[in-house]
């Protein structure tokens, strides 16, 4: 099953990125619905629908504006290694993201405004995904399309 945007290098004919759709919902406020001290019409969720597909990537990384409009909460400090070096990010609480169909929660690394949202290598692994150059986010082919976590 296909669910990534490719673009292609017009001269070289090579794709050069890859966008997917991702929902996103506040892990906070999911719990405080199974509580029963907030209404689920309340949970803040949102859809990007050209999140980047960046296997270099490792987590879920999201621009501050996005963080704020899901009222994450900031964890801690972090250190995280860029194509540029080595910088200071923000860790924040934890998101429910779903892609094609598949769901799971992870923390959140904030980018700076105007940066797209990154879907690393681990949210894939969570979803047994993979990027397949040509046709884009697939399931795991060694699991037929069935969805198998790896606990070895």
């Amino acid at each position: 099953m296909r669910h990534a945007i490719s673009e292609f290098n017009a001269k070289s004919g090579e794709k050069m990125r890859h966008t997917t759709q991702i929902e996103l919902e506040n892990q906070y406020d999911l719990v405080a619905v199974k509580l029963g001290v907030m209404n689920p019409e309340d949970v803040r969720r949102l859809t990007v629908t050209d999140a980047l597909v960046d296997t270099g990537a490792t987590g879920l990384c999201l621009p501050t504006s996005l963080i704020e409009q899901l009222g994450l909460t900031p964890i801690e400090r972090t250190r995280a290694r860029t194509a540029t070096g080595i910088i200071e990010r923000l860790l924040y609480s934890e998101v429910q993201f779903t892609i094609l169909g598949r769901t799971r929660s992870i923390q959140v690394t904030d980018l700076p405004e105007g940066s797209p949202v990154l879907v690393g290598h681990m949210v894939l692994e969570h979803l047994d995904l993979c990027l397949d150059i040509k046709e884009g986010l697939i399931y795991n082919p060694a699991h037929d399309g069935e969805w198998i976590i790896e606990i070895l």
